[in-house]
């Protein structure tokens, strides 16, 4: 695989992929992102201008992408609409960008026989009870609580159709959530970091106690390839790092890392439908595939974390004002 496509490579995991493929890899990159609000240049600047290259462009759009895909070795594809809350406000691009541009890919590696990685999440498994000691499996069946978690459910059987009805080479990864440098300050861990950096309290949903699997995005990335260059075609890999927290811990680390009191956060009106826990059993991923986490230590992982966001506040601080804005607006 010498020519990677990767769509959605400037946004979050996207860009954290790419830098991974740059820097363990000899493969060149072909970036398509259509550079909504939660992507950015900066997140693929300074890479090698001759082997990554960035195409602005929407995956729903067979003219830009069927090109694209002519002339990759494999895709993967990150690209998505992916947070909870705007799909609750607005589930329309929810359903364009994971349904519709997912068809969209799938046609065009159908046509030209290329490989294809399709990177999805735990959230289309519903939620766990917190006394429940399983774990999410490849078998779990999909049960998603959210127009969020249903189209990503819906873009999974879609892929799967195409390998069983049209012999698409394709596998897929179902991710716990991430964490790292280049996140949108929507998303929790940074919106508590960002709002410790300008003297706001942290905002927990409810009581706190929903519990999510964290993982390193650079472990994420690794775990990726990983499947793309060994996984079997038409299976389905589960990708954690045994990372279960509450989101009370985390934000109780995050002050506890940043020096403030453990207590200096406000508790506000929960999100409907809120998932209770989220948990990953990645024993086929590790025993198949011979993947392991390198960021076992989630403490230590979000001291990094944090420490990005510090040096970063030029990437974060254009949007922040607007984002806790539309926070406020719903009580939270």
């Amino acid at each position: 695989m010498r020519s990677i496509l990767v769509t959605g490579g400037a946004g979050f995991i996207g860009s954290n992929f790419v830098h991974h493929v740059v820097d363990s890899t000899d493969a060149s990159v072909t970036v398509l992102d259509n550079l909504t609000y939660a992507a950015s240049r900066e997140a693929i600047d300074g890479l090698p201008g001759d082997r990554v290259d960035l195409v602005v462009g929407d995956i729903a759009d067979a003219d830009v992408v069927d090109p694209l895909v002519a002339e990759a070795d494999a895709v993967v594809h990150f690209a998505a609409e992916s947070h909870n809350d705007n799909s609750l406000n607005d589930p329309s691009p929810f359903v364009r960008t994971n349904l519709v541009g997912t068809f969209t890919l799938l046609e065009a590696v159908r046509r030209h026989g290329t490989r294809f990685h399709h990177v999805s999440t735990d959230e289309v498994y519903g939620d766990l009870e917190l006394d429940d000691p399983a774990r999410f499996t490849e078998t779990t069946p999909y049960n998603p609580s959210s127009p969020y978690s249903s189209t990503k459910a819906g873009s999974d059987l879609l892929v799967r159709a195409w390998v069983r009805s049209f012999g698409v080479a394709a596998t897929i990864s179902n991710c716990s959530n991430n964490y790292g440098p280049y996140q949108h300050i929507e998303k929790f861990i940074p919106r508590q970091i960002t709002n410790v950096l300008d003297g706001r309290r942290p905002r927990l949903y409810g009581e706190g106690l929903n519990v999510r699997d964290w993982i390193h995005t650079a472990d994420h990335s690794s775990a990726v390839w990983a499947i793309l260059e060994r996984g079997r075609i038409g299976e389905t890999y589960l990708i954690g790092a045994d990372g279960e927290e509450t989101n009370r811990d985390v934000v109780e680390t995050i002050l506890d890392l940043m020096g403030q009191p453990t207590d200096a956060y406000d508790l506000v009106t929960d999100r409907p439908g809120h998932d209770m826990r989220y948990a990953i059993d990645s024993t086929k991923l590790r025993t198949e595939l011979g993947w392991a986490p390198q960021f076992t230590d989630f403490r230590s992982g979000l001291a990094a974390t944090i420490d990005w966001y510090r040096a970063n506040e030029a990437w974060w601080r254009p949007s922040k004002d607007a984002v806790e804005a539309r926070y406020a607006e719903a009580g939270q």
